[in-house]
């Protein structure tokens, strides 16, 4: 007789190049189990050396981003067992921190239903979070006895002034897009019918720009935040001449001659045209 194969718990889409990774326990509301931690630690890896892949949304099935930890599977369960437990929790953390905040790539959370707890993690260390106006944000650690854990409380207080920081998490209480955008959890919300369209245009608008300083601009803008003036002057400008040795369009010249010799754009209107590198000459290669 033949068994029904488990469906795997993360599962990757390619379109056009964009890879989004979808949480797929939609039977648990997408909440992290150990099994989907390894398996996001992984396709992490895979998509960022993948040279087809040039943006990573990151989203759950079903219609829910993600509930949390699965607290049956990744504490109970784990009870007996520290040093698997150890090695999963850097494993967790390794993914929805290390991972993906010094991501190569550009990251985009795209929330639907419920984002609750640990998902605040992830979702804080992509690069842009979209939201569907009908989802709800909580950190209910604080109802059920414990804190908000792992990295939570960290990223959360340095994402948001400390006062919605602690308001949150002392209270607990679900809150909407609407509070997530003004305090800063989100860049924005649109209606769910409209998702997926204001998604794809967003990935259309950040692949027309040169990927060499597209990713030397958001490493930057996460590095200088914890850097005094004088450290991050000095940052940036080494930053600007490593940009100019490693980059195959070498988009300074070539923006500079776009927009100053050829007028053919504006930079505050748009970026200059990809793959119109210029040779020594001024011709394009």
């Amino acid at each position: 007789m033949e068994t029904k194969s488990k469906p795997p718990v993360v599962r990757v889409e390619k379109y056009n190049g964009v890879s989004t990774i979808w949480f797929n326990r939609p039977e648990k509301r997408n909440a992290m189990s150990p099994e989907l931690h390894d398996a996001m630690d992984r396709t992490l890896v895979e998509l960022e050396e993948d040279p087809d892949t040039k943006i990573v949304i990151i989203r759950g099935a079903g219609g829910n981003f993600s509930a949390g930890q699965d607290l049956h599977e990744f504490f109970r369960g784990m009870d007996k067992n520290p040093l698997q437990a150890k090695r999963m929790a850097q494993t967790a953390n390794r993914w929805r921190w290390d991972r993906l905040y010094n991501y190569d790539k550009p990251t985009i959370a795209v929330i639907e239903g419920y984002c609750v707890g640990g998902a605040f993690m992830q979702l804080l260390a992509t690069d842009f979070a979209i939201s569907a106006d009908t989802a709800q944000f909580s950190l209910a650690e604080v109802n059920w006895g414990i804190l908000p854990g792992a990295l939570v409380a960290k990223v959360v207080a340095d994402s948001v002034l400390y006062r919605h920081a602690l308001y949150h998490a002392c209270l607990g209480d679900a809150f909407d897009a609407t509070e997530a955008t003004r305090i800063g959890i989100i860049n924005y919300s649109v209606p769910a019918d409209q998702l997926d369209a204001d998604i794809d245009r967003l990935c259309q608008r950040l692949m027309k720009k040169s990927p060499a300083v597209l990713r030397a601009t958001k490493q930057a803008m996460r590095q200088v935040r914890t850097m005094t003036f004088d450290q991050a002057y000095d940052y940036l400008l080494a930053k600007n001449i490593a940009i100019r040795a490693n980059d195959p369009e070498d988009s300074y010249n070539t923006g500079i001659t776009q927009f100053i010799d050829k007028k053919t754009y504006k930079p505050a209107h748009g970026p200059f045209e990809l793959g119109t590198l210029l040779t020594h000459n001024g011709e394009q290669k």
